[in-house]
Formats: structure tokens, sequence, C-alpha cells
């Protein structure tokens, strides 16, 4: 249009109340220091990124898509997100509203990797509210289910702003579980946070990931290139078309794109028409995209269809494109 649960060695007391004397505890009963909801670290990004040399040879990844929706409030779409899972390690990209419930549903459905403890690491394509509102769920429900590590998020400029005042935000709830009785550790909700710019942002022994620059109105946008043991997926993010991503998905295996229908659009009032075609993708422009870029499977996610059918939506990418296209849905595997 774009880190393993522990139990503390000590029980916690009850936060004291004030103007009273704190009640007293056995002695071998330490009563553990308050501490302050931490700020989001920031660490700084590579000077010289190379191509990584970490990679195992072998591996096998899996794409489950976690949320397919729009900002419209669509009962059987959760918000954009999805999960490459990589060797059980998952990688999140964006975190639309109900992206913990999802990846859960998805480890009972057999992706192991997505039990709400392991998510650890996570990529935003852009600061949209439907890409964002699920953030505190991805930063705190797996904490509360024994994530002790700090959360690693990579994404544009503005993510460590917004990541700082979430965590101000939720000062009460950090200081209860920290300090009552919960047995909390003091790890789990922190947030490592990245602002990246276009290149290698993130490399590790399973995947490495490229950012590069999308165009999405006036939004710094990211989409993203996975490098898999065993194939590449290349996620656009939110965007209108860009030559970047045709770049990035030359001979992918699979390129995960947004897409709005035009022949949809063309019913809408002049204002919405300037918009969708200043931050969204139409579809035929995407199957000229794809003919060009040459995937070997083009998955449709995000898809603005502007009152018209999922078949007609398929129907327009199709009339420019001939290559395999499916049009994705919460909690495909693929």
């Amino acid at each position: 249009m774009p880190a393993k649960p522990s139990s503390p060695s000590t029980s916690r007391s009850r936060p004291k109340a004030k103007k009273k004397a704190p009640t007293k505890v056995k002695a071998k009963i330490k009563t553990p220091r308050k501490r302050k909801p931490a700020k989001s670290k920031k660490s700084k990004p590579k000077t010289k990124p190379r191509q990584s040399e970490k990679i195992k040879r072998t591996g096998y990844s899996q794409i489950v898509l976690l949320g397919t929706g729009n900002p419209g409030p669509d009962p059987d779409k959760c918000g954009p997100s999805l999960a490459i899972v990589v060797n059980d390690v998952p990688y999140i990209v964006d975190f639309g509203p109900g992206v913990v419930r999802r990846a859960a549903a998805a480890a009972k459905l057999g992706v192991h990797g997505l039990s709400p403890s392991n998510l650890k690491h996570a990529f935003l394509t852009h600061l949209h509210s439907d890409h964002t509102t699920g953030y505190p769920d991805l930063i705190f429900t797996p904490w509360v289910c024994g994530r002790d590590e700090a959360l690693k998020v990579f994404g544009p400029k503005g993510l460590s702003h917004m990541t700082d005042h979430i965590l101000a935000a939720y000062e009460a709830d950090i200081d209860q579980r920290l300090n009552g009785l919960e047995p909390a550790n003091t790890d789990g909700y922190q947030v490592e946070c990245q602002e990246i710019k276009p290149g290698l942002c993130y490399e590790d022994e399973n995947v490495e990931v490229h950012a590069f620059a999308v165009s999405h109105g006036s939004w710094p946008a990211y989409g993203y290139k996975f490098i898999c043991p065993d194939r590449t997926i290349v996620i656009s993010g939110d965007t209108c078309l860009n030559n970047n991503v045709a770049k990035a998905a030359k001979g992918c295996d699979v390129l995960i794109h947004e897409v709005c229908s035009g022949m949809g659009l063309m019913m809408r009032s002049p204002e919405w028409q300037k918009y969708h075609s200043s931050y969204h993708t139409l579809a035929y422009e995407l199957g000229e995209l794809a003919t060009e870029a040459k995937p070997g499977l083009l998955v449709l996610v995000h898809q603005l269809l502007q009152g018209v059918s999922e078949a007609d939506l398929l129907r327009e990418v199709r009339s420019t494109y001939s290559g395999p296209v499916i049009s994705g849905k919460d909690l495909d595997i693929l």
C-alpha cells in the first residue's frame, strides 16, 4: 500500500503496604530486591555485514501463517503475522492482534517450536497498528509462560520508542509479577531492540535475514529475505509495487506478498483509491512482479478484497501470472 523457565531460589513476599511495617518472615526466606522495569536494550548494528558462515547446511524450515488479516476486524483472520520455524526455532515477522494465541494453536497442530515460551526473535516490517497491537502480547505472555531470555526484536526507526513506552505502560504488571508471590523470572519480559538498515540484519546457525526497503506511503518500512538451510523465503511486508521486492525475490522458493484487489478498488472513492495505490500492491501488479521474479510459490496475505471475492482476487493475480499461487489463510503451514 508494507530467550527457559527457571524457578527462583527463594519465595517472594507480597508488596509492602505504604506506611506499615513489613510483614515478618522466617529467617531462611529472603525478600527479593525490588526491581524497576527495564527499558529496552538497544544493541548496536553490525558495522560490516557479511554473508553468514554459520548456517547449518541441513535443516527443515516451516512457514506458518499466524495472521493473514488487515485492519478490518475479520473474526476468521488475526492481524498480520507469520513465523518461519527452522530446526524448531521460530522467527516471527510482524505481530498483529492474536499473535501468541495463533502460535499456541500452531504448536497444538504439531509445530512445537511455536510454543509460547519459545518465542524469542521477531522482525517488524513497519509500525502500523494492525502489525503491532500484538507487541505487548509478544513481550509479556511468553514471559508469563516461562520465557527467561529477553525478546530480540528488529525493525524500522521508531521501534525503540514504541518498545520503551510499552514497557512503561505495563510497569505495574511487571512490578507485581517480580515482587508479588508469582515465581516470575527477571529477564523474560525484557526487550533487546535494534533499529535496522537495509542489508544483513540477523544471522545464526539456522537463518540469515536480510532487510530491504519497501514503499508504504511515508512510513519507513521493510521486507525481509530469509535464507534457510533448505530454501529461501521472501516477505514483502506492506508495500505498493516496489522493484526491491522483485530483486530480493528473484528465483526464491516462496514469495509471501500482500495484495489489494484493483477491481474492487475501482468501486471505492477517489480518496481511498489514491491511498491504497500509494500503500499497497494491486493484484495485477503483483502478478507482473511475480512473473519477473519467478518464485517457486506465491502466497497472498493481508488480502484487501475491497468487496470482491477471494476467487476474484486470485483471478486478478492470474491475469498477469501463470505460476503457482495460493491465497493464504490463518494457520496454513507451508
